[in-house]
């Protein structure tokens, strides 16, 4: 009974991915084994830049290069290697260390030269689709305390996305328009995790770490604050976490000093450093990890600084009068956040 109700589960929860992301095949590489299973290289990459990309009717794995963007897949399958499907795959089996092998070896190949796409020709998919868990963390610079008239919280504030709200890089968010007219944008920087994280030291923490990623915490601010403070409601609508275009390995970036920009049809909203933060990446692993078990592919939305339009019409310091306006349909929305690149999407 128990099993037939967990394999009915578990193919419910395949088709709910495959028909929230576009009807694009997300779970094949979970369940077909590839040509060279048992080739695997397990641990975490380093020196990569990659993205998801969406080619052949499905989401591929692509590496950021010198040569342009590769098709890791292709590459494998070229050069006889191993290689997870997607990034997914990848951050989920801790087979990092397989797809650095594949980019460092397409890279030497004249062969698979020819695999090398221009990055303006792709088509990007969403970075991730199916992460165990989306946490964020709230109220966590100290800045956007002050702007929005709240004290420094004693400990982080967490609270929950879900894989419906996740977005790609050039992508569009249909406004909830019939529950909600008060919508705002939060630039933030997104950990990743790499490895399973129980009750870590802050000192260890970022050995935890598989890369970082730009990423936005679009929120509805009257579902926010006007429901009882269900923060949930006003944070988990279709492509209200938008993620990309990047993830960028952990050893390339220090997250605790990071500049990060927000604009908005092209004018700047919000302009800070992540050595801001209330509680760095280390401290908010840890605590998290304490509580919530963290595992591969999780990700970690870790705040946003001020200049949001909520701080404006709470009575802030960041923005003028002109600017405490809620967000639109036709409003296009742009993050920069250095060394991970700058995520684009627009309302509608």
């Amino acid at each position: 009974m128990h099993s037939s109700r967990r394999s009915f589960l578990k193919g419910a929860s395949a088709i709910g991915a495959v028909a929230t992301l576009g009807g694009l095949n997300t779970v094949s590489a979970e369940t077909k084994p590839t040509k060279s299973a048992g080739l695997e290289k397990k641990g975490l990459a380093r020196g990569l830049t990659l993205l998801t990309m969406r080619r052949n009717g499905e989401y591929r794995l692509g590496a950021k290069t010198s040569e342009g963007i590769l098709d890791v897949k292709e590459a494998a399958d070229l050069l006889k290697l191993y290689s997870p499907a997607t990034l997914d795959d990848m951050l989920q089996r801790e087979e990092g260390a397989s797809v650095q092998s594949v980019v460092e070896a397409a890279m030497k190949s004249h062969a698979a030269q020819k695999l090398f796409l221009k990055e303006e020709n792709i088509e990007y998919g969403p970075l991730v689709t199916r992460p165990e868990k989306i946490v964020c963390v709230g109220l966590n610079y100290r800045r956007h305390a002050q702007e929005i008239k709240m004290p420094i919280p004693k400990q982080p504030v967490l609270f929950n996305k879900y894989n419906n709200s996740l977005l790609r890089h050039g992508g569009t968010i249909k406004l909830p328009s019939a529950v909600s007219t008060k919508f705002d944008y939060e630039i933030e920087l997104v950990i990743v995790m790499g490895k399973e994280a129980r009750d870590v030291s802050e000192k260890a923490a970022l050995s935890y770490v598989a890369g970082y990623a730009t990423g936005n915490d679009f929120s509805a601010r009257d579902l926010q604050f006007e429901t009882g403070g269900q923060w949930m409601q006003g944070k988990s609508s279709d492509g209200f976490a938008p993620l990309g275009p990047y993830f960028v390995t952990a050893e390339q970036v220090d997250p605790d000093n990071l500049n990060l920009e927000c604009r908005v049809n092209g004018e700047t909203r919000q302009s800070s450093n992540t050595n801001d933060l209330i509680y760095n990446c280390s401290q908010i692993i840890s605590y998290t990890s304490a509580r919530i078990p963290l595992r591969p592919g999780d990700i970690i939305f870790t705040g946003t600084p001020g200049g949001v339009i909520f701080g404006g019409v709470a009575g802030g310091l960041a923005v003028s009068k002109e600017k405490y306006v809620w967000l639109k349909a036709g409003d296009k929305i742009a993050c920069s956040l250095e060394k991970l690149g700058e995520l684009k999407f627009e309302l509608v």
